[in-house]
């Protein structure tokens, strides 16, 4: 049974964390981030590499099949979801920004995700098994957060022209002038 004081514990000691990995990874050295993901590479230096192990498992069947298209679809939606971030409160950017910390540094990652890979050699099958048991979570927190990457990576695909023949939509109407 969940208890008001289990909830609040487990908020905090989640926040200590974020906190903590976020610390604990703003001194290090940051890589050169791909071209499209420079908001993304200023929240953490692993966020772009993280988003491109995130998308093909949440887009699975949605990506085209051909791998120099699929490529570039998770480029475009990488890059989109640094457009979408850049858009956010800064309350916001700063909550993403302790997620990918948290993901980003390696205990946190392989206690917190179970991914025991980098985030650039990840499998899909670990990324899929991490969002799966994030999405069905006890913690609200760790749901949030999922719903966070799902949301962000949806909007950044489904709001890509690139992705709307493959679900019938013609785009929007032209708008008589």
């Amino acid at each position: 049974m969940l208890t008001r004081r289990t909830f609040i514990t487990a908020g905090i000691a989640g926040g200590a964390a974020l906190a903590a990995a976020h610390w604990l990874r703003s001194g290090q050295t940051a890589r050169p981030a791909p071209p499209g993901t420079a908001s993304l590479a200023r929240l953490d230096a692993d966020a772009p590499a993280i988003m491109a192990a995130i998308v093909p498992a949440l887009l699975d069947g949605a990506l085209p099949t051909d791998p120099a298209l699929r490529t570039g679809a998770v480029n475009d939606t990488v890059a989109n979801v640094a457009r979408a971030i850049a858009g956010l409160p800064p309350a916001a950017q700063k909550e993403l920004a302790e997620l990918f910390a948290l993901l980003g540094f390696a205990p946190a990652r392989i206690a917190v995700a179970r991914v025991t890979s980098p985030w650039a050699e990840a499998g899909r099958d670990d990324v899929a098994a991490f969002l799966d048991g994030w999405r069905t979570s006890g913690f609200t927190l760790l749901r949030s957060a999922y719903d966070a990457l799902h949301q962000l990576v949806f909007a950044a695909w489904y709001g890509n022209p690139r992705s709307w023949p493959a679900i019938g939509y013609a785009g929007p109407p032209a708008l008589p002038g």
